[in-house]
């Protein structure tokens, strides 16, 4: 199956969504990866869904990445006196380690962690930000606090310290148990949530060992002052725009997804966007405008992918929202100005030979008007770096390895086909455009512009550049 746009699709599974022929509805209209989060799945059905599309790939015979995504450390509140606790504007309050509140109006916050994090002046915000607290003074097991934001607390609502670093792992007890799960079923991609540090994701890739991919989730205001050393360590993000816009200002997230979205395509690392793409869709069979222009946005500022949480995990119309999300990216793709876009915001190639000859085949293909660019990459850092030039012609990637051909579906642009590695230079022309063809990109006697490393299978040792006629003319 071709997909006729760039940009990626992920969906996430869950109830609306977990049954094979679901899945298939999803894939047929346009999911290119299925997320799985595992702050809602039982490792039963993690196995379940995995399975199912691995089945799904069999069948249709095109990569499809699974995308694992783990809980992470969650900050909750304990058991409230009565089971809420009015706090109004203006009073003064009362923070507790403990797991049930000894008093009325105190609140109770079983982390230790947090105590020994927090410090004066230090923002508390409680139930997504609907509530904020300004921490005065700390006392060992206690802090009094300043209501900023006034309203009624209950049991188990989310905290977020936008203005804390907690001494605590990335991954729990329970991550690393669904780690292994995971990575012993052969999923994709491993993404790690709530990341603070670089030293977050070097603990995610070092468990992970080469299995799967990373993908560190910006979340967390802290981990935007890491930016450089996470983009270093991690291989792919996403602006996980949910936790981000309750511990920062809402009007900063727009601009920090751009700085977000711009710095990981300078790195040639994929980016994705997500968190309330299409939220009206959950309930209804149609987005709102705002929504709409908010999928767009993600598209022309050249996100690799573009994601799906709750409308296609428990919505009412899971597959309408994939359509949706493929119709929204189709048409911005089809725009003039698109293309236009992506060239002005094209980062200069580095002094190296693949980048040098990536920049060249951008220049070639658009100079001969190539019917698509093939790549031939075994590690996928060749189709990353192709990805990364955002070329008018679609890009064929040419692997050996399904894991390889699976992790690429999240990349922008890359239509991955599993092919045995050529045998010497002739076989990568003449492969290079039969598959072009017999994919749909190219028809006889037209050109098409083929990249590939020599020695050939050497990964990463991009620095052949050839056109080709389809058809040996």
């Amino acid at each position: 199956m071709r997909r006729n746009r760039k940009t990626k699709i992920v969906a996430t599974l869950g109830p609306a969504s977990s049954e094979p022929e679901q899945i298939k509805a999803l894939f047929e209209q346009g999911a290119d990866v299925f997320r799985i989060n595992m702050s809602h799945t039982p490792r039963q059905l993690l196995a379940k869904l995995h399975g199912s599309v691995r089945a799904l790939e069999r069948e249709d015979g095109r990569p499809i990445g699974v995308l694992v995504d783990l809980q992470g450390p969650k900050i909750r509140l304990g058991a409230l006196s009565g089971g809420a606790v009015e706090l109004p504007a203006g009073s003064r309050t009362k923070l507790v380690l403990d797991k049930i509140a000894p008093e009325k109006d105190l609140i109770p916050v079983p982390h230790s962690e947090v105590f020994a994090a927090l410090k004066p002046g230090d923002k508390v915000l409680i139930d997504d930000g609907k509530i904020s607290l300004q921490i005065e003074t700390v006392s060992g097991s206690s802090a009094s606090a300043l209501v900023l934001t006034g309203g009624t607390a209950r049991d188990r609502k989310g905290v977020n310290l936008p203005d804390t670093v907690l001494p605590i792992p990335a991954l729990t007890e329970k991550d690393r148990s669904d780690l292994d799960a995971a990575l012993n079923l052969g999923v994709d991609w491993m993404a790690l949530s709530f990341v603070q540090r670089p030293d977050d994701v070097a603990e995610l890739r070092k468990l992970v060992s080469g299995k799967a991919a990373v993908l560190a989730k910006i979340e967390k205001p802290k981990a935007l002052d890491w930016l450089p050393e996470i983009l270093d360590l991690t291989d792919a993000l996403m602006v996980a725009r949910g936790d981000l816009g309750v511990e920062l200002p809402l009007e900063s997230v727009p601009i920090r997804q751009k700085e977000i979205t711009r710095a990981a395509r300078r790195a040639g690392k994929p980016v994705v966007v997500a968190t309330q793409m299409l939220e009206s869709m959950i309930q209804s069979p149609a987005p709102t405008r705002a929504e709409v222009s908010d999928v767009a946005t993600a598209v022309f500022d050249g996100a690799d992918a573009v994601m799906l949480s709750a409308e296609t995990a428990a919505g009412k119309y899971p597959a309408e929202a994939v359509v949706m999300m493929n119709r929204i990216v189709s048409a911005v793709e089809d725009s003039p100005l698109f293309q236009t876009l992506m060239d002005t915001q094209r980062s200069e190639p580095e002094e190296t030979t693949p980048d040098a000859i990536m920049a060249a085949v951008h220049q070639v293909t658009h100079t001969m008007h190539a019917r698509a660019i093939v790549s031939w990459t075994k590690s996928g850092s060749t189709g990353l770096r192709a990805s990364r030039e955002r070329p008018e012609a679609p890009i064929i990637a040419l692997t050996p390895n399904i894991e390889t051909a699976r992790r690429l579906s999240l990349a922008w642009g890359l239509h991955c086909v599993l092919t045995d590695d050529a045998h010497d230079l002739d076989d990568v022309v003449e492969r290079a455009a039969r598959i072009a063809q017999s994919e749909g990109f190219a028809k006889q006697g037209q050109r098409i512009v083929v990249t590939a490393g020599v020695p050939l299978g050497t990964p990463g040792a991009t620095n052949l550049l050839r056109v080709a006629f389809v058809g040996g003319r």
